[in-house]
């Protein structure tokens, strides 16, 4: 006998959330092991490099222009999982970083920069993709 599957709502795995919605902007990348000095380059991007600026906290520029600055912040977010996640950052004086804001979930990061550059955004969520796809990670909707 065939199962019924029409009456069956429940498959949050097929829900589609699409970058730029609200919905997105509640996802988070999980990274699928813990960041370390061995293993911190293979979230390079875009040349750049993640630096421990706080004991188990790294930072890169995701991207940098003149009125708005969003860093990659990697570390432990929720619970024991390691999250990329993003912050804006003011520059002073040309390369000075004098403070980032609170980690914003990464699919609100993207969102954000999908304002000020669609192409930039774009750029980002196929490195995300990349990752997944090496099995370094995966996007998890936070309630």
């Amino acid at each position: 006998m065939a199962e019924d599957k029409q009456n069956n709502q429940e498959e949050p795995e097929n829900i589609e959330i699409t970058p730029g919605s609200k919905e997105f902007g509640k996802m988070v990348f999980r990274l699928n092991n813990p960041v370390n000095a061995e293993n911190v380059s293979i979230l390079n991007y875009n040349g750049a490099e993640l630096e421990e600026i706080q004991d188990g906290v790294y930072a890169q520029p995701a991207f940098v222009s003149d009125d708005f600055n969003l860093f990659f912040v990697v570390t432990q977010l929720i619970g024991d999982d390691w999250i990329v996640a993003f912050s804006k950052a003011t520059i002073e004086n040309g390369n000075e970083i004098t403070d980032l804001s609170d980690p914003l979930p990464t699919g609100e990061g993207l969102n954000l920069l999908g304002q000020v550059s669609a192409d930039d955004a774009n750029n980002l969520l196929s490195y995300f993709g990349t990752l997944a796809d090496a099995k370094r990670g995966e996007w998890r909707l936070i309630e």
